[in-house]
């Protein structure tokens, strides 16, 4: 497939026909790396934090969700000076 390079600002780009980004399920990010003087455009294969719900459920289940470090306002009673 030919496609345009473009003028975006100082910069340029390219623009993704949206058959690919509908084929590759493309959000707002890609991972683009050079190698062998080729662009190798790749769709990102994880959202930051995907799969955290299930990784913290599993670890209550162990019984690995305990504190580091303990809680200083819960051992320790004071006031509040207003």
């Amino acid at each position: 497939m030919l496609v345009s390079v473009i003028p975006i600002g100082n910069s340029k780009g390219i623009r993704l026909p949206k058959n690919i980004i509908s084929e590759l399920n493309i959000d707002d990010k890609v991972e683009m790396e050079v190698r062998n003087k080729e662009i190798i455009i790749k769709r990102v294969a994880k959202k930051p934090r995907e799969g955290w719900a299930e990784a913290c459920a599993a670890m209550h289940e162990r019984g690995e969700d305990e504190l580091l470090i303990s809680d200083t306002l819960e051992s320790t009673s004071f006031e509040w000076d207003w």
